[in-house]
């Protein structure tokens, strides 16, 4: 037994979270029904899409034994920006653009505060969270309306793919198709390309990395890159499907990001992580929520208290296994 955990250590948290997944599904079928139909895999996918882009982004600087506090207020600042943009009569397509731009910038700043001048990674996104928060504040404290014929929401334009029995329709939006593709995308380049060996080799032994004369200091300022501009895409496709934008969007968003990259298996200390666990870790989250409200005995408050014990149980658990492995 000792044995198969020290070889599949790794990937024992993220079968965790699938098995708890499926438990969960389970368990809201037989508690209240109505869980395994349509209608709820499409709200669970188009409600947790912008999530999912956030996981992954996430899962690229955790991986290295990073962290980035700071993308929540980027969706905030982007947002923003991008709506007051377009009802100022800028080309949509143009603002969209644009705000992934400006997500992928915030990120090249911490990257560069990480490497180039020795910042931790909490301190130097906390400064962008911050950053991104007073900006969002500046340019506007009052919720922002996105006109109702603009083209940014063809992002939550639904496609009916299956219709079903009453209101048990498969139900999917070109915000849920991109945000697959970002999954697709983050797959290929995280375990098939050299940034992705890359990245895993930093957080295995940045300095073993260093030694081995792989480009260090450039891939961890492009992961900082990679979690900005997902979450510029990730503001795109949460502001297109509310149509609001406000100062106060996104706040707690990182740590969500973050419990669901934990949940999926990706080690805080680096080196372990997989894109496909943090989608599951952040789906696991979507459909707590799906389960509480169903409940509707359970305040919202709950929300936060079982993630917290979700995220320790997962994070004890991949102690015990790091344990396993180091002494064989």
């Amino acid at each position: 037994m000792k044995q198969f955990l020290q070889h599949r250590a790794a990937t024992l948290p993220t079968i965790g979270a699938v098995v708890i997944f499926v438990a969960m599904i389970a368990y809201g079928e037989i508690a209240y029904g109505r869980i395994l139909q349509f209608s709820t895999l499409s709200n669970l996918l188009i409600n947790n899409a912008h999530l999912v882009i956030l996981a992954v982004g996430l899962t690229f600087v955790i991986v290295t034994g990073g962290i980035d506090l700071s993308v929540g207020a980027v969706i905030a600042f982007t947002s923003v920006t991008g709506v007051l943009l377009a009802n100022a009569g800028w080309n949509p397509w143009l603002v969209m653009v644009l705000m992934v731009v400006i997500g992928g910038a915030f990120g090249l700043a911490s990257g560069i505060l990480v490497e180039y001048f020795g910042v931790q990674p909490f301190i130097a996104t906390l400064a962008m969270m911050f950053l991104a928060r007073g900006l969002a504040s500046t340019l506007s404290t009052n919720p922002e309306r996105l006109a109702d014929d603009s083209p940014i929401r063809l992002i939550a334009a639904e496609w009916k793919l299956v219709d079903g029995p009453k209101v048990n329709d498969l139900i999917l939006t070109p915000g849920v198709l991109i945000a697959a593709i970002v999954v697709l995308g983050a797959w290929f380049v995280l375990h098939r390309t050299r940034l992705g060996r890359t990245v895993y080799a930093i957080g295995g032994s940045e300095p073993s990395a260093l030694l081995m004369g792989l480009p260090v200091w450039r891939t961890k300022v492009w992961v900082y890159v990679i979690s900005g501009t997902l979450a510029g895409v990730a503001a795109v496709v949460y502001t297109a499907r509310l149509g609001i934008a406000q100062n106060i969007t996104g706040i707690g968003w990182e740590l969500d990001a973050i419990a669901a990259v934990v949940i999926g298996g990706t080690l805080l200390t680096g080196g372990v992580g997989y894109v496909a666990g943090s989608v599951v870790g952040a789906l696991v989250l979507g459909l707590m929520i799906v389960l509480i409200t169903r409940d509707g005995k359970i305040p919202p408050e709950m929300t936060t208290i079982i993630t917290g014990g979700i995220v320790l149980v997962f994070v004890l658990l991949q102690r015990g296994l790091s344990v396993v492995r180091r002494n064989p």
